[in-house]
């Protein structure tokens, strides 16, 4: 992926409005530090998987480590946070799911400004989302699911998601509109977490990304009932999509976006973009993401928060639902 001078001017006058300004032997020397990566959920889960695989390639091509630093909590809040309000140089760097660009539709106060106080690097990967559970529930479908959990709403009364104001979160609410069904939410710190309480059986129901439960449903130990994308996952091809089993309004994915804090330097910017970029095209890191359940999606300067989310989130009653 070349990034052409057209590129560079658009992506320039894309954060142009939050630059400061450097001198140019500053600028042209960094990284000369270890870069810290905000993933805001705990280790284990799709958004750090996705932080690792990618912080692994960037330390080879700017030749400093990446230190991934979980910061997990409140739907990915806490540790959007600390990065807001990080130095604009450089070192900092965030990466966050879709629920970015969700919470200022969940929280009626956050401790940052999702548009002002974030300056966008590229798109990263997109992750579809599964709609798995426990193997003692008896089903092995989503109408199989409903028909169960109305018979035993008592043993079925609840499902998992990485937080509150989380894709996966919405998913549910959704879920739960388009079918009648009222399970509870039980929000955890991240996806990792969401995983082993449904592995333990604590939860009947998870929506979570293939990232998370992959190995999982491989090994057995947990059920995939549908994946929520409008077709079949070609990574997963076994596991029916719900348009196909009959809700075509159950439509989500998890998409990962790389920010910096606003104000950091153009030119520094500008190298992070390339080197991410860059490393998203290896074939290796490639492979690593679809071996995990994501696509590549890398962008050209053309990122910008507010069309960062699914739209479809936003043309239901599920955010309503989701903040109540």
């Amino acid at each position: 992926m070349q990034f052409d001078q057209l590129h560079r001017r658009e992506f320039i006058t894309l954060i142009g409005g939050t630059l400061v300004t450097l001198p140019a032997t500053a600028a042209e020397s960094f990284p000369t530090r270890p870069i810290r990566l905000v993933v805001p959920y705990p280790a284990g889960g799709g958004t750090d998987i996705v932080g690792r695989i990618l912080g692994q390639k960037l330390h080879e091509s700017l030749g400093q480590p990446i230190v991934i630093d979980n910061r997990g909590g409140a739907g990915g809040t806490i540790g959007t946070a600390l990065a807001a309000k990080s130095l604009p140089d450089g070192y900092t760097l965030l990466l966050v799911p879709t629920s970015h660009v969700i919470n200022p539709s969940i929280y009626a106060k956050l401790p940052y400004d999702t548009e002002k106080d974030f300056a966008p690097i590229t798109m990263v990967a997109s992750a579809a989302i599964l709609m798995a559970v426990h193997p003692r529930v008896p089903a092995d479908t989503i109408v199989g699911f409903v028909e169960a959990a109305k018979a035993r709403p008592q043993a079925i009364a609840n499902y998992g998601s990485a937080g509150a104001g989380t894709v996966f979160h919405l998913t549910g609410e959704l879920f739960k509109r388009l079918t009648g069904l009222a399970l509870q939410h039980v929000p955890y710190r991240g996806g990792a977490p969401t995983v082993t309480a449904l592995l333990s059986g604590e939860i009947p129901l998870a929506f979570e990304t293939m990232l998370a439960l992959q190995p999982h449903i491989r090994a057995g130990t947990l059920r995939a009932l549908a994946v929520t994308s409008p077709r079949r996952s070609a990574i997963m091809p076994e596991i029916p999509s719900a348009a196909e089993t009959g809700f075509p309004q159950l439509v989500a994915e998890n998409s990962y976006a790389l920010f910096a804090p606003a104000g950091t330097p153009a030119r520094i910017l500008m190298q992070l973009h390339d080197a991410t970029v860059a490393a998203l095209a290896l074939p290796e890191v490639r492979d690593r993401l679809h071996e995990q359940g994501a696509e590549v999606v890398g962008t050209h300067g053309q990122l910008s928060v507010r069309p960062y989310h699914s739209a479809a989130f936003f043309s239901t009653p599920a955010v309503g639902a989701a903040a109540e």
